[in-house]
């Protein structure tokens, strides 16, 4: 038999549904804010391919897009507070108004270390959109413009959020069960 990878998942705390709504409420209102700015959408890689896209659907003013990818986890499930840039934009940003895409804001090391990095490019305006927020683990000063939910301080994964390299194939945002990251 095939094992489903729903079943490491202990509780879905967001739908599919619940999950499209949101996305589009975040890109009217981004869509309203930008109205007749130079926007680029950066969308923060690999947790935040299918919320980018899902978001990027939805705005309705032109906009540019890239990527960049940027890691302080590795390969554990703790950050190790060393951010590393794995690759960076492709887009000048000079004069442009960033609107960086995040998955999830947890500590907000990896976030605050971007800030800080792209503030140096003269950008006319940085700003964060994130789908999740778990403040309860949050160590920088740092915090998302537009939010989409809440998350309690347990192990998120799916809709591109993963644990080791899997579940970011969930279509909705769940708590990994225990015994899968405490092996």
């Amino acid at each position: 038999m095939i094992r489903d990878i729903k079943d490491d998942v202990k509780k879905v705390l967001y739908s599919e549904e619940q999950l499209a709504k949101r996305v589009k409420e975040m890109a009217e209102e981004i869509s309203k804010d930008y109205a007749g700015k130079d926007l680029l959408v950066v969308g923060i890689l690999k947790g935040s391919v299918l919320f980018t896209s899902d978001l990027i659907k939805n705005i309705t003013i032109p906009c540019e897009i890239d990527f960049m990818a940027v890691s302080s986890y590795g390969n554990s499930a703790q950050t190790s507070g060393v951010v590393r840039i794995l690759k960076d934009l492709d887009s000048d940003i000079e004069n442009k108004h960033v609107l960086i895409v995040e998955d999830i804001v947890d500590t907000g090391t990896t976030l605050s270390y971007l800030l800080e990095y792209l503030k140096a490019r003269k950008a006319a305006s940085i700003e964060i959109v994130a789908l999740l927020d778990k403040e309860a683990r949050r160590t920088s000063n740092v915090s998302a413009k537009y939010k989409g939910f809440d998350v309690p301080d347990e192990f998120i994964v799916g809709y591109g959020i993963d644990y080791a390299e899997k579940y970011r194939n969930l279509p909705f945002i769940g708590a990994l069960k225990e015994e899968i990251y405490n092996k």
